[in-house]
């Protein structure tokens, strides 16, 4: 059986470091993003009255999605594939923009017309430093 010499085991060790490290930061921005969408009604800061806000989240690492499609009053559900794949093909480093495109999502966000804030966005991305450590720790309990 063959050893592998050290420049080699670095390198293999490298690559290793490198996958769990993408696998992290792929992972925890998935859970940011699952805060955000939470509902009022699980335990989130999104509000949930036909859908719309919530199915029209979009994710993009060129910019934030624009906020210009209008609420067509009609139930609709959330269907996550493009969120995911755009994350899925992130490199760390790379800048995952998640937005709402919904054009009403920011006066539900910061509140307005006497509404009060909801902060579904915000304390979400609060949360960042919390998930990142509890990816970390279940990333940490698979390679034992």
């Amino acid at each position: 059986m063959a050893t592998l010499s050290f420049a080699a085991q670095v390198d293999d060790w490298v690559k290793s470091t490198e996958r769990r490290l993408t696998a992290v930061f792929r992972e925890s921005t998935e859970r940011v993003i699952e805060e955000m969408q939470k509902p009022v009604g699980g335990g989130g800061n999104m509000p949930v009255d036909t859908g719309f806000l919530r199915a029209s989240l979009m994710a993009s690492t060129a910019a934030m999605p624009p906020m210009t499609r209008p609420n067509p009053g009609a139930p609709a559900a959330y269907d996550g594939g493009q969120v995911s794949l755009t994350i899925a093909g992130a490199d760390v480093g790379d800048t995952i923009y998640a937005g709402y495109t919904a054009n009403y999502a920011a006066y539900v966000n910061y509140g307005a017309n006497g509404r009060p804030p909801r902060q579904f966005v915000g304390l979400a991305a609060q949360k960042w430093q919390s998930i990142v450590a509890a990816v970390v720790s279940e990333a940490k309990a698979r390679v034992k």
